[in-house]
């Protein structure tokens, strides 16, 4: 984080009946920093740059956390809070000539990591991790922003270990973008973060070593190296000790890499059936047709107790099924039979607010004496504090303890039944307690996929809270492309923008066109623009979502799917694309994104490749009203559409109707 920016501290698993106290352990030498020693959770705000050591007293010990502080001048651009959450010793600084540090680098000093270069932007950085003979190595990958003129030679990069782990800042050894700890000085678990340092850091990232105790008591060789570069978390055996994973814990999951997301509105997907005894039952009855579609993972809108509002957002009760919906039983059985034909299943976690109409809410609306009057945020005037000024919801105030628990055991009721969390509004809610939740779900199951809806997007979320990012900015690209407001290659714009704000090139993000919040793409920009805008969600790099209804041509946003009256033109070409994006690895979210030389004649449509490890294919989607004719510079392309199986060459190039896919011949 940097001077001037504010994190909130607060006590994990807190037992809202214990006492916790924070203070300040140690501060860079000009900070003249307190801690208000009353407050459980606290705004912690650095005055000084360099290495803040905080301290709380809890009920089971005392526990230490490491910030590491940046000169304000420092802080990221563009939204987030630019703060870190990592606890760990820093200042293992150098610069890929650098030589060998020992030291605690800046740690405690009065001054900020100097720039690194000049240029503009946020850097970007992955860590890898590997086993060579007795050492663990994590090397760094830093790159400057798209937008800098620094040199990538240039940067600069920080180390930090993290000191749950018990490792001696004498055992770690940094050269460069390197940094080695002896095996023999590896625990059960070592954890090591790091920044890309320029005009400003980068969003951190982790690579974890863990060791994995042998079956039989045994010991195995050593294997010369391993590496994790993405993907699942690979072993190792030691010699004379247990077998070293490394895994990269900011990747998403493997099976959420290359799904198909398919939104269901609960109240309104299946509605027609009146022969069902629960809703949960009707829902059961259309996976097979979702199955035969291509879909891989269903995100339903919430199911928990709600008030009146249909959506289901205004809860309740957080620890119960809606009554309308049918049971836990019932809600259980529609996940098993959803994992039954492949498909996982979103849970819809809310956590900003709860109903006016939730019973601790009533007792404490214009009732101050009530015990749960300070779980809510309040305004002068005595009424709720909420967003956008919505009527029916009021904010929960994080400092509360008895919030904090009350919604953690929430997390951990549903966490069983689920595999990962639709985050609604993460960005109401405090960093610090996604971090929480991220770490408490995926000591369980690191596989749990975590998504958040943050409008607009912001880097920082990826640093350890959220696997996968609702792509709004693409979103609102398309709509303004779809309605001619913007040209087609505004598109490529927005798919760069990821790297410009600061996302590393590991971060997945889900891409959509519209959802129960939003108009449907087709009632706002008509049939031609929705063609293409489902191309580009197969084509464009990212996570695909269709929302209940979009490949039926549905007009409604939350109206009964009309299925007696499914286009099914439309529902064919979605087929089409969803079977094409799971045969094409180049389309997929390890196939590279890049922009290729094109004429086209009309600013509708745009053209760029998709590189594969084996093949490269030019992907075209045209907005327009009328075929375009697109023609590709300098790479031979294949006329046939991949798509369709046709024929699409012109005396001119390429003539497509809504989108083309195209293999590069060699």
């Amino acid at each position: 984080m940097a001077v001037g920016e504010t994190v909130q501290l607060a006590p994990r698993d807190p037992d809202p009946d214990a006492s916790y106290r924070w203070r300040v352990q140690s501060a860079p030498v000009s900070s003249q920093l307190e801690l208000d020693d009353d407050e459980a959770v606290l705004d912690f705000t650095p005055d000084a740059a360099g290495t803040f050591v905080v301290e709380l007293d809890a009920p089971d010990g005392t526990h230490e956390l490491t910030l590491r502080v940046f000169r304000g001048d420092m802080a990221p651009t563009g939204g987030g809070t630019g703060s870190s959450g990592q606890s760990g010793y820093s200042g293992f600084q150098s610069g890929p000539t650098e030589t060998t540090q020992r030291s605690g680098g800046v740690s405690g000093s009065g001054s900020g990591a100097g720039s690194g270069g000049g240029g503009g932007g946020r850097p970007r950085i992955q860590l890898h991790g590997s086993v060579e003979g007795d050492h663990v190595v994590v090397s760094a990958d830093p790159q400057p922003n798209p937008e800098s003129d620094t040199d990538r030679d240039d940067l600069v990069v920080e180390f930090l270990v993290d000191d749950r782990d018990g490792i001696s800042e004498s055992d770690v050894e940094v050269s460069g973008w390197e940094l080695r700890v002896p095996l023999s000085a590896v625990g059960d678990r070592l954890r090591v973060h790091a920044v890309a340092l320029a005009d400003s850091y980068s969003v951190p990232d982790s690579v974890e070593f863990t060791r994995d105790a042998m079956t039989d008591g045994g010991s195995e060789s050593m294997a010369t190296e391993l590496v994790s570069d993405g993907g699942e978390a690979e072993s190792v055996p030691a010699s004379g000790a247990d077998a070293v994973t490394v895994s990269r814990p900011n990747d998403p999951p493997e099976w959420a890499k290359e799904v198909t997301l398919y939104e269901i509105y609960v109240r309104g997907f299946a509605s027609d059936d009146d022969e069902a005894e629960t809703t949960f039952e009707a829902l059961e009855k259309r996976l097979d047709y979702l199955a035969d579609l291509g879909v891989d993972c269903l995100w339903l809108t919430p199911v928990l107790q709600n008030d009146h509002a249909p959506h289901g957002y205004n809860i309740v009760d957080f620890y119960e099924i809606a009554e309308d919906l049918g049971t836990r039983e019932d809600y259980e059985a529609f996940v098993e039979a959803a994992h039954d034909r492949g498909m996982k299943v979103l849970f819809d976690l809310v956590l900003n607010h709860s109903a006016r109409d939730h019973p601790f809410f009533e007792d404490a609306y214009e009732n101050p004496d009530s015990e749960y009057y300070d779980w809510y945020e309040w305004k002068e005037n005595g009424e709720p504090g909420t967003y956008f000024d919505w009527e029916f919801i009021a904010n929960f105030d994080y400092t509360t303890l008895e919030v904090r628990r009350h919604l953690l055991d929430a997390v951990d009721r549903w966490f069983e039944i689920a595999d990962g969390f639709r985050c609604d509004m993460a960005w109401a809610v405090p960093d610090t307690f996604w971090q929480e939740v991220r770490d408490r779900v995926k000591s369980r199951d690191p596989e749990f996929l975590l998504l958040d809806e943050t409008i607009p997007y912001v880097a920082d979320f990826h640093n350890g809270m959220f696997d996968m990012h609702f792509d709004t900015t693409l979103y609102f690209t398309m709509r303004q492309v779809g309605r001619g407001h913007q040209p087609a290659d505004a598109l490529l714009d927005a798919v760069d923008q990821r790297s410009e704000v600061g996302f590393p090139s590991h971060a997945a993000f889900m891409l959509y066109i519209e959802n129960h919040d939003e108009t449907r793409y087709i009632v706002e920009c008509g049939e031609d623009a929705a063609m293409a805008a489902a191309g580009a969600l197969f084509t464009l790099p990212g996570v695909p979502m269709l929302y209940g209804g979009q490949e039926l041509g549905q007009r409604g946003r939350r109206d009964a799917l009309a299925w007696d009256h499914a286009r099914e033109e439309i529902r064919d070409h979605y087929q089409r694309l969803i079977d094409v994006r799971n045969e094409t690895p180049a389309l997929g979210y390890e196939g590279a994104f890049r922009r290729i030389d094109y004429e086209a004649d009309s600013e509708d449509a745009v053209a760029f490749a998709r590189d594969g490890p084996d093949e490269t294919y030019v992907c075209v989607l045209n907005f327009g009203d009328d075929a375009a004719t697109v023609g590709v510079d300098g790479l031979s392309v294949d006329s046939t559409d991949v798509i369709t199986g046709d024929d699409l060459a012109d005396a001119d190039g390429l003539r497509v109707d809504s989108v083309a896919v195209h293999r590069v011949e060699e």
